[in-house]
């Protein structure tokens, strides 16, 4: 085993290099109309086995070693576990803040649109899935042994009908959305359709172990979590702006005061934990810790503070995870091109069409029901993440990984373009989008890459 100062020191060049790779990509990515975290994503791929370990196999090992052999015993290298569990903790800390800015009066205003919405772009990838599942256990190749027609069903379901959360977030923000009608509902259909993908994943691998226990516990904790922090801790949690801290507190951090940070940070992290216990995942936990925050000069203070250091320092590590860990080299396999086709395919039109025509059907303008469509598509690393966990849990050949992932890069790829394609042409004919719908607008919109805007 490594010392512990090896592992740091080499952990630091790790985290130097992403940040340099993603650094130099993001200008090409810029003029692809991309945002950030796509680049960031790719980098993964990049330093990966797929690019770089082709290119220089001895050098990419030594960079990102992801094994140890010690004896005649194979380990996860430490290195790798450091840069998942940094991830991690980015990921938590960047959707706390992402809750945080939620408008949920916005929300509250749509909510029965979104949740049609969101019925809509669940239910229709849903079917899609569950039938191209179903066939793939029944060709053979694409699943273990252990996994019957239904449960390979409900896994590409899951799969088709996700969207990733975190990776809709940064779009969102990079793009200025999130203080618009479109942005709050897209990110509110996310939500709901990430938790179902979550349970329909809890499902197929207890059944597929024997129990029931892990889907009745995720479907059953997530409720509790949820309904807990909305009447309980929301409440409780709203006496931290009448709550006078100490004065050397405050002076000491410059207005940010120790004590209350404490506990924003205690609810966060325990909330996390929870909804990774229970099986829905602390992105979840975290979203919803930060939306039940009180709105006031505290919640400024904190976002003022930590979206620098967890945007660009701390995500990065997240996104790189599974780019380190995903071999593309499979998709060279015709038959395997030609599923992926047809994944592809009926992946991007079950989302697009379904959101995009509920949200028409809801009172949206073709605008924002295209774009609502649009940005459904943003799979990510979430995708990665399911991939992941079913691949580990021995439910899911390397050729179905493939096809995943390559399905997953593609529509994320699209995703941003094509919603930017449709915003163009809005703004073309002088309006734009806002916390109602669409708003006149006299300026020419302009994308750069903000911080997490306000």
């Amino acid at each position: 085993m490594p010392p512990l100062l090896t592992i740091t020191s080499h952990f630091f060049l790790q985290i130097a290099v992403i940040l340099l790779t993603y650094r130099l990509l993001w200008p090409l990515f810029r003029r692809l109309a991309q945002v950030q975290v796509v680049a960031i994503m790719v980098a993964g791929f990049l330093l990966g086995p797929s690019v770089l370990g082709a290119i220089w196999p001895a050098a990419q090992q030594w960079l990102f070693p992801t094994t140890l052999s010690i004896g005649a015993e194979t380990f996860t290298h430490p290195n790798l576990t450091v840069i998942y569990v940094v991830g991690q903790l980015g990921l938590v800390l960047y959707m706390f803040l992402v809750g945080a800015s939620f408008k949920l009066d916005i929300l509250g205003a749509h909510v029965r649109q979104a949740g049609i919405t969101s019925a809509a772009g669940i239910g229709v990838p849903l079917v899609f899935g569950g039938v191209i599942g179903w066939w793939m256990v029944s060709i053979g190749g694409y699943f273990t042994d252990e996994v019957v027609p239904w449960q390979g069903g409900l896994f590409v379901a899951a799969a088709v009908a996700i969207t990733a959360f975190p990776m809709l977030a940064w779009i969102i923000c990079d793009s200025g959305l999130l203080n618009t009608r479109l942005g709050t509902m897209a990110l509110s259909c996310a939500a709901v359709d990430d938790a179902c993908a979550w349970v329909l994943l809890a499902t197929v691998v207890a059944t597929a172990k024997g129990s029931l226990f892990g889907a009745l516990l995720a479907v059953g904790g997530g409720l509790a979590y949820l309904l807990f922090m909305v009447y309980v801790g929301r409440p409780l949690l709203a006496r931290l702006e009448t709550w006078t801290p100490p004065r050397a507190d405050v002076e000491r951090t410059g207005g940010l005061p120790i004590s209350h940070l404490t506990v924003v940070l205690l609810v966060l992290l325990t909330a996390s934990w929870f909804t990774d216990v229970v099986g829905i995942y602390s992105v979840f936990g975290a979203f919803v810790a930060g939306a039940v925050m009180p709105r006031g000069a505290l919640l400024d203070a904190i976002r003022d503070r930590f979206e620098p250091l967890v945007a660009y320092l701390l995500l990065p590590a997240f996104f790189i995870y599974s780019g380190l860990n995903t071999q593309l080299t499979l998709i060279l396999d015709p038959s395997t091109l030609l599923m992926a086709g047809v994944v592809l395919v009926a992946s991007f039109a079950a989302k697009f069409g379904a959101i995009g025509l509920a949200a028409r059907w809801q009172g949206m303008s073709w605008y924002e029901a295209g774009s609502m469509g649009a940005l459904a598509n943003a799979r990510g690393l979430m995708e990665l993440i399911l991939l992941n966990i079913g691949f580990e849990a021995g439910l899911i050949s390397g050729k179905l990984y493939t096809i995943l992932a390559l399905m997953t890069i593609i529509t994320t790829f699209v995703a941003t373009p094509l919603q930017r394609l449709i915003e163009r042409r809005l703004a073309r004919s002088g309006a734009k989008f806002g916390p109602a719908g669409e708003e006149p607008h006299d300026e020419a919109i302009r994308y750069s890459a903000p911080q997490i805007p306000r």
